[in-house]
């Protein structure tokens, strides 16, 4: 008798923590995943914002199939003029509604990303100092981990790379810390895995001029907040301002892996000389992926999802009322739930596995519950979500 998927699973998959879910997965369609027990389960997560318009939605599905009964793998990016790319790109240019974000770069991933901007920032500027927030998080190459802003997330993969300094997050003074040496500052609009974080419009608009002041590009990470997590397309166009370079990844395929870097004509050129392919990829932008991300933005715009997450979004907020509750803040459909420690919002999560919904915590504020729903999720669906939840809480409450 053949090990079963969960011996194999624990055999020969490298494992990521001490503690998997181990969730056996066998189906999952709009919100909802079944496991081999046919148990069905509300994904609050989005498998960590990337199910946007829910899983296996059909025309992200019927795109897919259209296009692998055409073609495949072809060859290395930038090579062949592919459909599925051009298309793409063509409609993520117009997605930034800018002049100035006219070119894009396909990869893998965002981590992925983020390498390639940091590579074209220094390319570009002749520097190598970078910025980035404290409690951020860009990735786990080594060069978006430098950028990290946690040590205990770091330390134990140094040396990493040097001239890289932290702020923080909506801190004005912190913005003098941008000089003349500094290639590029990457933030986010919304601060992820620090907790849902907002900074002002006032102060993107004050780290937008001392960019262009010091020769600084802007680098604005949107993996998690863009293709309408947050309510607008990109969260940077609810700041009144326009990043140098524009990171995407997680929402953008639908459920397929993908991610680019989108800049002006100008940086992207000093890739393709001194040296020529001064940036290459094997499987960036592959005609799959592609079909599915243009199908994603198509399904986005079509079925006006934007125009609905704040309504959803405050709908949550007015759900989640809870003593063991201390705060609840969010951008559109990211959301934290603040709680007093990580035990008691560990012990809400896996009772809310247990009944059937899907939510985790962040990285580097474990004290919160993480909600980032399919943007498609129904305003019914939110009160079953919300009712799961705090039947949770109440059971934690009462121990």
């Amino acid at each position: 008798m053949g090990l079963t998927h969960r011996q194999l699973f624990q055999k020969y998959v490298a494992p990521t923590s001490d503690a998997p879910l181990a969730l056996e997965i066998v189906s999952a369609e709009h919100i909802y995943l079944t496991d081999c027990f046919g148990k069905k389960y509300i994904d609050l997560i989005s498998g960590i914002a990337v199910s946007n318009v829910g899983h296996r939605n059909p025309a992200v599905v019927q795109a897919i199939k259209d296009q692998v009964d055409k073609y495949m793998h072809l060859m290395v990016y930038g090579e062949y003029i592919q459909s599925p790319q051009v298309l793409l790109a063509e409609a993520l240019v117009h997605s930034t509604e800018t002049q100035h974000l006219n070119q894009v770069y396909f990869t893998n991933s965002g981590t992925e990303a983020l390498e390639g901007a940091m590579k074209l920032a220094k390319r570009y500027t002749r520097k190598t100092e970078f910025i980035s927030c404290l409690n951020a998080y860009h990735g786990a190459t080594q060069g978006a981990l430098s950028l990290a802003g946690d040590e205990n997330f770091k330390n134990s993969f140094r040396p990493l790379l040097p001239d890289i300094k932290h702020i923080r997050h909506g801190n004005m003074d912190d913005l003098a810390h941008i000089t003349t040496k500094t290639a590029a500052i990457v933030i986010e609009i919304v601060a992820g895995e620090a907790g849902v974080k907002q900074a002002t419009k006032s102060y993107f608009k004050a780290l937008r001029a001392k960019c262009t002041q010091t020769g600084c590009l802007l680098i604005i990470d949107e993996i998690q907040t863009g293709f309408g997590r947050t309510g607008t397309f990109w969260a940077y166009q609810a700041m009144d301002i326009q990043p140098d370079i524009l990171l995407t990844a997680k929402g953008m395929g639908g459920g397929m892996p993908i991610g680019a870097f989108i800049a002006n004509e100008n940086l992207m050129r000093t890739f393709s000389f001194n040296p020529v392919l001064g940036h290459i990829t094997t499987f960036g932008g592959h005609p799959v992926s592609c079909a599915a991300s243009l199908a994603n933005i198509t399904y986005i715009k079509e079925a006006n999802l934007l125009a609905s997450v704040p309504a959803k979004s405050d709908l949550f907020k007015k759900l989640l009322i809870h003593p063991i509750i201390q705060e609840v803040r969010g951008v559109g459909l990211m959301i934290a739930v603040e709680m007093k420690d990580f035990n008691t919002v560990k012990a809400v999560i896996d009772t809310c596995i247990g009944n059937g919904l899907i939510t985790d915590w962040f990285l580097f504020c474990d004290n919160a519950l993480r909600i980032a729903p399919p943007l498609v999720i129904t305003e019914d669906e939110i009160k079953m979500a919300c009712n799961i939840l705090l039947q949770a809480m109440d059971k934690v409450y009462k121990r």
